[in-house]
């Protein structure tokens, strides 16, 4: 027994769930306080920072974190040190020129920025990209070797400290500005720890060559816009929202309850896919295409068959969820939330398609995928956004034209809140679409490398959910 509990323990697959399942608590609980210890504006503000932080964090690690994982796959000793070494000389490069461009826009566009909600990302972006560099190469570094054992010991650190000191500011109840620095700090002391234990290898930055440099920004110069495409297809929902004069950081606010809790249930697909993609790459490099397309089967089928039961409870209780989360001035966003289960039905075969498509040497093509992805989310969102806040004015004319100046203000309230909502909804029927055209986008893609049969993904999970179940029950 100790034996088959060491083994479970020992499994990648385990410990990269557990990675992601641990720091989604501990963030799913550091949302939770800051939610009710922040006023709505303000909150939107925060949300406004950690989006606008991440999508420029994939910017900067969008040309490394692929390529250093799949090639670092297959290399010897004295090639990886050389890989590691690229890896962090340019993530260094590329941190200090947009830490710069950051400085440079805030100083010419301070008053504009001011007024808006994105202050906090430029005063404080420049500070956070330096804070956390060290952390962001270990990851990476970690997850090629698959070693999801120290990927959870420092993102235990990273999210853990942060939220032990959220949960004695509820008591302290200290502002933002304090929230802020702890942040900060706890991205610090995670990446002191990564060069102190060398997991971020960075005593091999001047090994690198024009050899290495060569391999990883060949392979990066697609990612990086994959990376940065599939993190527009969830901020760009967040960036429209904030710009809208109409919506602006209250908007912000009620949409990320249900994007949370969305992204809590992406748990297991990004642990699966974190495992999936180094054995995907090997067998690729190795020549083995037919096991290549059993691991996208396997996964994509099995993904879909386990997220499915979770998808239908989430949206029959999709109120309560939110009010757990959010609180009672959240529940109005509910019907959003039911409409990201019904994307969630399609996120694994989109994103096991897309894992494949880099695994098999084809960021081009995963790159295209997204570029469509992206471009159809971006114009759903501004025909929602800007469309609703038309129909709002009209609304608002024709509610003072025909109402008593006594009537004005309460039926103006209530439209807005109902077009508010509305609009909402719009941005999330955006994503289904945009899910459904990199489906098919990738597909054709894929199909003409690997000869794919999409009913296949079906029999593999199938075999996915026999075999897990077997495993348990020998347990």
């Amino acid at each position: 027994m100790a034996t088959k509990i060491a083994r479970v323990f020992s499994n990648n697959n385990f410990l990269s769930l557990t990675n992601n399942g641990i720091v989604a608590v501990f963030g799913f609980l550091s949302f939770l306080m800051l939610v009710r210890m922040l006023p709505q504006e303000v909150f939107g503000e925060w949300i406004l920072f950690i989006t606008l932080s991440n999508f420029v964090d994939m910017l900067r690690f969008g040309i490394t974190r692929t390529a250093i994982i799949r090639f670092l796959s297959g290399a010897d000793e004295e090639e990886s040190k050389k890989l590691i070494g690229s890896n962090n000389l340019i993530n260094l490069i590329s941190t200090v020129l947009l830490a710069l461009l950051t400085i440079l826009i805030y100083f010419f566009f301070k008053t504009s920025i001011d007024e808006s909600g994105f202050g906090m990302f430029f005063v404080w972006y420049p500070v956070l990209s330096f804070f956390n560099l060290t952390f962001n190469n270990a990851q990476s570094i970690q997850q090629a070797k698959l070693r999801f054992d120290i990927m959870l010991w420092l993102r235990l650190i990273n999210v853990g400290s942060f939220m032990v000191f959220l949960t004695f500011n509820m008591f302290l109840k200290f502002d933002i500005s304090v929230i802020l620095w702890a942040y900060l700090l706890t991205n610090l002391l995670s990446s002191i720890m990564s060069s102190f234990l060398n997991w971020d290898g960075i005593k091999f930055t001047f090994m690198a060559n024009k050899a290495t440099h060569k391999i990883v920004l060949n392979f990066g110069k697609y990612t990086t816009g994959t990376l940065i495409g599939s993190n527009l297809l969830k901020s760009s929902d967040t960036f429209i929202i904030g710009i809208s004069p109409f919506l602006g950081t209250t908007g912000v606010a009620l949409y990320s309850i249900p994007l949370k809790l969305t992204e809590i249930i992406e748990i297991p697909l990004r642990s699966f896919t974190a495992t999936a993609f180094p054995g995907m790459s090997k067998a690729s490099i190795e020549n083995r295409p037919e096991l290549v397309k059993e691991i996208f089967y396997r996964n994509a089928g099995g993904m879909t068959f386990l997220l499915a039961p979770v998808m239908l409870i989430c949206f029959i209780f999709a109120e309560q969820a939110v009010l757990i989360l959010g609180g009672p001035e959240y529940v109005q966003t509910a019907n959003v939330f039911r409409i990201f289960c019904i994307y969630g039905l399609f996120l694994p075969i989109d994103r096991f398609i897309g894992v494949t498509l880099d695994s098999i040497n084809r960021p081009r093509q995963n790159f295209v995928k997204v570029v469509y992805m992206a471009l159809s989310n971006i114009i759903g969102d501004l025909i929602a956004v800007f469309g609703m806040s038309f129909l709002f004015a009209g609304l608002s004319l024709t509610v003072f034209m025909l109402s008593s100046q006594s009537e004005v203000s309460d039926i103006f309230f209530m439209a807005k809140e109902y077009t508010v909502i509305k609009t909402l909804e719009w941005v999330a029927y955006a994503t289904i679409l945009f899910t459904i055209i990199g489906i098919f986008v990738g597909y054709v893609f894929l199909h003409r490398e690997l000869d794919l049969r999409l009913r296949n993904v079906f029999g593999g999970g199938m075999l996915f959910l026999k075999e897990n179940y077997k495993n348990l029950i020998r347990f």
